[in-house]
């Protein structure tokens, strides 16, 4: 007679234990950074992290295959993004090679005076962080550089950095290259323009805001202080090296065209990433190919990077700037960490640990604007306890997703909701990969700068109070209620196709109770 298999009791986890795998990360991420300074990646404090989270959801129950497959599931969910940050490896690389992110540093700062270095430093760190994908990239060129030219000009670094942040994530969202645009347009299951789209909404008021207000503390500037001799250094390395003709700016024109006619993200990138290569064949043949073009020079660009190897210039700054091109090996770092937060994020919802300390919550929640607001501040905690961006994006989505189209909001909401915090948020802890980043690179600790990146600080208030007022809603037919009430027909945002069913069908049944606004009203 066989042996019948014993069924485990699946037993809710108690707060105490749902804490155990956060608190993990988060002792460890403090300890390495703070206490004993010997290691400063979010890498391994994920794996044991990880592990305490299925001892625990084991314990309680749940079976490691279960687990497992939940941890599996959601990486599935990142392997385009996963892809993508692949491609942008190539991207940053040829864009050096081509004179493309040279030129922009050149010639934004001949724009610069001390009256308008804050509003034309944050734009011109939108567009670099719109032209490489990565606010990390942006403040590691554009944002090494205007450190030092602010303080020629005797602004206050604090504002500088914010001023830096604030352009570079905010182009860093609007970028189809982004590894967190296309995580939360992924997690989402939405489009990845789709997305972008949604983003627009929220991050574009915040973005003239912030330039009002730093235009306001530019007009407050002692213009007597200026000295340019950073600048001119800057702009003289730059200038014996590259060949800074306009057509160099052809790359970047390709990524603006991408993004207009809503190309997918990875052909986009790879044709981005032709057209730069060749543009440098063109005109930077006697400093990048000075031994003659080759297909295995093609290839060593685009994997590793390396200019910084044999282009030495007579600025530190610009060598500095050269050496961030690392190629499709420069973002393998970046890749294992997706890899893990994600695979993290996995484990805690297979465990259980999501479901304990929120799913409580959902239940509370009725309206649009409780449920935005919900959704950001499990993102700013994940951010702070989990000490990564990507977990920011990445937990909440899986936690509040039936709730979006229960209230027959559209993914693209979602998608965007998780940005508004979840990124934007992450700069502002020393101990996450983004704050440790960021002070490193900037020169002071998050807490110095944050209140000053107007834009990251802003928009999760701008988001929750508008969706609060029942405006600046996309819901899942494709209509848009904007800031004045009016709700106008659209196209719907990407989704999977049962769920978009039912979101529309609770959406058609809130207009018919009155709890959701008709198109025209």
């Amino acid at each position: 007679m066989a042996k019948e298999k014993t069924v485990r009791e699946v037993r809710p986890l108690p707060k105490w234990a749902a804490i155990l795998p956060i608190l993990t990360m988060v002792i460890l991420m403090v300890y390495d950074l703070v206490i004993e300074q010997n290691y400063e990646d979010a890498h391994l404090p994920l794996v044991v992290a990880m592990c305490v989270a299925v001892a625990v959801g084991v314990a309680y129950g749940r079976t490691f295959k279960d687990i497992m497959a939940a941890i599996v599931a959601r990486i599935s969910n990142t392997l385009e993004a996963i892809l993508i940050l692949m491609t942008v490896g190539f991207l940053v690389a040829s864009f050096m090679a081509a004179g493309t992110i040279p030129a922009l540093i050149y010639y934004g700062l001949k724009l610069l005076s001390p009256k308008v270095f804050l509003p034309v430093g944050c734009l011109l760190c939108g567009i670099t962080g719109l032209a490489c994908g990565s606010s990390w990239t942006t403040t590691a060129t554009m944002g090494v550089a205007f450190m030092g030219i602010g303080l020629g000009l005797g602004i206050n670094p604090a504002l500088t950095a914010g001023m830096v942040i604030s352009g570079a994530y905010v182009g860093d969202k609007f970028s189809p290259l982004s590894d967190t645009t296309n995580l939360a347009a992924g997690v989402s299951n939405t489009g990845l323009f789709d997305h972008v789209r949604a983003m627009v909404s929220t991050t574009g008021p915040t973005m003239i805001l912030a330039l009002v207000l730093y235009t306001i503390f530019g007009l407050r500037a002692n213009a007597a202080g200026y000295d340019d001799s950073k600048a001119v250094e800057i702009m003289g390395a730059i200038a014996d090296n590259f060949n800074l003709n306009v057509l160099v700016f052809l790359p970047l024109i390709v990524i603006i065209i991408v993004c207009v006619v809503k190309m997918p993200a990875l052909p986009g990138i790879l044709l981005a990433v032709v057209v730069a290569v060749l543009t440098s064949m063109l005109f930077q043949r006697a400093t990048v190919w000075p031994d003659g073009v080759t297909l295995g020079g093609i290839f060593n660009l685009l994997h590793y990077g390396g200019l910084a190897d044999y282009i030495e210039t007579s600025s530190e700054d610009v060598n500095a700037i050269l050496g961030k091109a690392g190629g499709m090996d420069g973002t393998m770092w970046t890749i294992n960490l997706v890899i893990l937060a994600v695979g993290y994020g996995g484990a805690l919802e297979g465990a259980g640990v999501i479901d304990s300390l929120f799913a409580g919550i959902k239940d509370k929640l009725h309206k649009p604007g409780q449920l935005v607001i919900a959704t950001m501040l499990t993102g700013i905690f994940c951010d702070a306890a989990l000490g990564d961006q990507f977990l920011g994006i990445s937990v909440p989505a899986p936690l509040y997703a039936d709730k979006f189209d229960e209230m027959g909001l559209a993914r693209n909401m979602m998608s965007r909701t998780l940005e508004d915090a979840g990124t934007l948020w992450s700069p502002m802890f020393p101990w996450t990969a983004c704050g440790a980043w960021q002070s490193s690179v900037l020169g002071m600790s998050p807490f110095v700068y944050f209140p000053f990146a107007f834009v990251n600080l802003l928009n999760p208030f701008y988001a929750a109070i508008t969706a609060s007022l029942g405006r600046n809603i996309f819901w899942a037919d494709g209509s848009y209620t904007n800031l004045f009430g009016k709700t106008k027909a659209g196209d719907p945002a990407e989704a999977p196709e049962a769920e978009h069913e039912i979101a529309v069908k609770n959406l058609e049944a809130l207009r018919e109770a009155g709890k959701a606004p008709k198109i025209g009203a």
